[in-house]
């Protein structure tokens, strides 16, 4: 019973340590499916967002992966970017994939780029991986690290709902669009647009004014 016991909070350890949300686990996968999708789900949004920044601006990529597609479009558009995603498996493929872009194999809410400026900041299809706290700090560092009328664009259903991911079978959450909405003013940005791509995501497009 008691190797038993140890066993279980071994794993119970392991999933607590694993800030990338069972994702390096499942990067193999990953990498080979949705890490290679050009032109995937939610391509098409992230280019029309992309033409509304400056050439040469630089922008942060929260739970980059691969960098296919959206670092992949930011910088087929000019912008400077840096990624950040807490999966190793995830970052050596970026770096293998953009040899000479910065990137931080870390948890975003941890992360030492929110001491730098950023022109915009993309979430796609990390918010609601992460605890609601996580969520509501993280929403708080990206507001604080946009310059003036920089640009944050996420992801996350309207409804508030939790349902377990589908590639890693972890629990997700979304706080729902009001609360997202709270979050965005209360941070001092101002939500300039909603809209959903081909796929049914849902995105939350400010500015810092």
């Amino acid at each position: 019973m008691l190797v038993g016991k140890i066993l279980v909070f071994f794993f119970i350890d392991l999933l607590i340590m694993d800030k990338s949300n069972g994702y390096d686990r499942i990067a193999p996968i990953f990498i080979k499916g949705r890490g290679k999708a050009v032109n995937g789900i939610g391509a098409s949004s992230v280019r029309g967002w992309t033409q509304t920044l400056n050439p040469g601006s630089v922008v942060l990529d929260l739970g980059c992966g691969t960098g296919i597609p959206v670092s992949k479009i930011l910088i087929e558009a000019g912008m400077k970017v840096y990624g950040i995603d807490a999966s190793p498996s995830m970052v050596a493929a970026f770096q293998a994939n953009f040899p000479n872009r910065i990137i931080a194999c870390e948890a975003v809410e941890d992360s030492t780029f929110f001491n730098l400026k950023f022109d915009a900041i993309i979430a796609w299809g990390l918010i609601f991986l992460i605890s609601e706290e996580v969520q509501i700090k993280l929403i708080g560092k990206a507001a604080a690290a946009l310059k003036t009328n920089g640009k944050f664009l996420f992801t996350s259903p309207p409804a508030k709902i939790f349902w377990n991911d589908a590639m890693t079978d972890q629990v997700s959450r979304s706080l729902g669009a009001e609360k997202y909405k709270e979050l965005i003013a209360e941070t001092g940005l101002i939500l300039v647009a909603e809209f959903e791509d081909e796929g049914e995501n849902h995105y939350y497009a400010s500015v810092k004014a």
